[in-house]
């Protein structure tokens, strides 16, 4: 991946990085609202719509007041280079520095910033080039292209199906903590053994035999393929 630059030559400021990458978590191939981008950084609308003109004479998005924000080719590559730093990092702090998995985003968050494109790539290196985080997440390639995920929510799951956990919602770290603390992560195989369309509650069984029970936004927050 090219190195980031602005208009001016310098590297993107820390601001302009996490616009680009919020865009992409909220809108991904879509456009993003102004208020989802407000909620999801903690900024006030205002602010948003500043930056996202900002933005957009940077080339980075096409933007259209009260309809919100897309990725040009430029913004969406951009905003995979750093989804690709941010998980690469969250691999190592796991693997070899002993954070759990409910703390590395934080410090991915922090880092991304920090460190080279050429740290990235010696990093991916060092590390064997993981596929995917420590939640379940595709890491992007050094070219920008990323594995595509057909997961669906263990919600939606019927009793009788066996699958396989893919991904964790890594928003919680409370979420996080308890899925941890059981095994659920992802890799996991269950079996779902009932499903309660009036509460919402998933009773599954792990590999071991383990049954566990839960509730309607925890079964929301786990991602499961069939196995």
């Amino acid at each position: 991946m090219a190195k980031a630059v602005s208009e001016g030559g310098g590297r993107l400021s820390v601001s302009t990085e996490d616009y680009l990458k919020a865009i992409w978590a909220v809108g991904r191939e879509g456009s993003a609202s102004t208020k989802e981008i407000s909620e999801h950084l903690s900024v006030a609308p205002a602010s948003v719509t500043n930056m996202l003109g900002r933005l957009q004479e940077m080339g980075f998005v096409r933007y259209e007041r009260y309809r919100g924000a897309s990725l040009t080719e430029k913004g969406y590559r951009e905003a995979l280079r750093l989804v690709r730093k941010h998980r690469l990092i969250e691999t190592f702090l796991l693997e070899h520095l002993g954070y759990s998995w409910q703390e590395v985003h934080e410090e991915a968050e922090r880092l991304e910033h920090a460190v080279s494109d050429l740290f990235t790539e010696r990093l991916a290196e060092y590390l064997g080039h993981p596929g995917r985080d420590p939640h379940g997440d595709p890491i992007p390639a050094p070219d920008g292209t990323m594995e595509r995920q057909e997961a669906r929510p263990l919600a939606e799951t019927a009793a009788g199906e066996r699958v396989r956990i893919s991904r964790v919602d890594q928003s919680s770290p409370e979420v996080l903590e308890y899925f941890g603390e059981r095994g659920l992560v992802p890799g996991r195989r269950l079996r779902v053994t009932e499903t309660r369309k009036l509460d919402g509650v998933i009773a599954v069984e792990d590999e071991e035999g383990n049954a566990h029970t839960l509730g309607a936004p925890l079964a929301r927050s786990v991602f499961v393929e069939r196995d």
